[in-house]
């Protein structure tokens, strides 16, 4: 029996047809998963350039970490003064309905505070 060379079926790449993304994120994360699989091919077959190389040699620093600390924070932070600003919207409401209400019990129309 003849052997089979292993090498010409391992040249062959397999590429998988990906499904079209629905949304502009999934879009997005589709061609970071491609660019980050390709990036990491480079760099393990030594073929990577040195700005690739510096890219994720920079990624890896503490100042970098730092920056994603703070950004996470900024983030964290904006969220709550928005929580902030809906929860006093909502306070104001019942502060008003609850005096509406009030006029109500005491007979005032409404018109004579307009």
């Amino acid at each position: 029996m003849a052997k089979v060379n292993d090498s010409s079926a391992s040249e062959k790449k397999t590429t998988r047809k990906q499904v079209p993304a629905r949304s502009e994120e999934a879009r997005q994360q589709q061609l970071e998963n491609l660019a980050m699989n390709l990036a990491e091919k480079k760099l393990r077959d030594g073929t990577a350039s040195s700005q690739l190389i510096c890219h994720f040699l920079n990624l890896t620093t503490q100042k970098a970490k730092l920056e994603q600390e703070k950004l996470k924070a900024d983030t964290q932070l904006q969220m709550k003064k928005v929580e902030t600003l809906d929860s006093q919207a909502r306070t104001e409401e019942l502060y008003v309905s609850a005096i509406n209400a009030m006029k109500k019990y005491q007979g005032v129309s409404e018109e004579f505070y307009d």
